[in-house]
């Protein structure tokens, strides 16, 4: 009689060992097996920076061609005369009397200046120098110049040293003038002056602070039941290397993850791929992706992602 009586009560809690184990393997498939999958798409950000829209820029060889900073450094070759050395420092003086421009001698420089006696001719005319940018980088505000060269090649026989005058301001990214009687003018006269127009671009576009910009593009979202995949591109548009820095992710108002961004060079990028990534919080209206940085920028309207969550 006792024997049935146990038959009975091992079979309940074999049946209630089973439920237990069927309940365990169901909060798994649900907790860690994707359900369901939501694809926010593709966004990226966009700057609201901007120079004056009155700003000539058709004056350059580019558009918002500047060097990194308003301090240039400058090197001249020992292949110069001392007359052309003289030409070319007292050019360098006189941009900077009349822009916010200053200039020192460096070496290597940012701008090279280097000469030579044989004579070049182009048509009917001889030319008595050159000179330009020879590494630009492009980003979304400016065409930064990293190096310019200059090529002296005759001596001045004006009062001031128009040639050297011309010739750095190519190296500064301003093209020619249709105008005889600026100095900007394909053909050199002593007669010639700097336009006021020249002047003011350059100090329009130096008066921009060299700061870091840095922008989230191209950032993807698909949410796989509980994981986020994502793939983020940040770019730096701004004037200046950028620093260590962070990049945190919310589900709502909750951060779900922080990663650390390694410096940027000026018009360089990083790439994040993040897979399988849990979050434990399912019913969130939004994720936003934020890049923290501890200077000012030129912009921060770029540095904040949404991605709405539509079921």
């Amino acid at each position: 009689m006792e024997e049935e009586e146990q038959k009975p009560s091992n079979f309940r809690k074999f049946i209630s060992f089973v439920l237990v184990i069927f309940v365990i393997l169901l909060s798994l498939v649900y907790w860690f097996i994707p359900l369901n999958s939501i694809d926010f798409g593709i966004q990226s950000t966009s700057t609201n920076f901007s120079l004056n829209p009155e700003i000539q820029e058709e004056m350059q060889f580019y558009s918002k061609l500047r060097y990194p900073e308003k301090e240039i450094s400058y090197h001249i070759m020992e292949d110069c005369t001392l007359q052309k050395r003289a030409d070319m420092e007292l050019a360098f003086e006189i941009i900077e009397n009349k822009t916010i421009l200053d200039f020192y001698e460096s070496n290597p420089g940012e701008i090279t200046v280097s000469c030579t006696s044989n004579n070049k001719v182009k048509g009917d005319f001889f030319i008595a120098g050159e000179g330009g940018p020879t590494n630009i980088t492009k980003t979304s505000n400016f065409n930064v110049i990293f190096n310019g060269h200059i090529l002296l090649i005759k001596d001045s026989t004006c009062p001031q040293p128009n040639v050297a005058i011309h010739e750095l301001l190519h190296a500064l990214g301003i093209d020619h003038s249709e105008n005889k009687n600026n100095i900007m003018y394909n053909y050199s006269k002593c007669y010639q002056t700097i336009g006021q127009d020249t002047l003011d671009l350059i100090d329009e576009l130096y008066s921009v602070e060299p700061r870091v910009d840095l922008a989230l593009e191209n950032v993807s979202v698909v949410m796989n039941g509980n994981y986020l995949d994502t793939n983020i591109t940040i770019k730096n548009h701004g004037l200046k290397k950028s620093e260590l820095t962070t990049l945190k992710i919310y589900a709502d108002q909750k951060m779900v993850k922080e990663i650390e961004i390694n410096p940027i060079e000026i018009g360089g990028g990083r790439m994040i791929v993040l897979t399988n990534n849990w979050i434990s919080k399912t019913n969130f209206e939004n994720l936003k992706y934020e890049i923290f940085y501890f200077e000012d920028e030129l912009s921060s309207n770029n540095n904040v992602l949404f991605f709405n969550k539509v079921e």
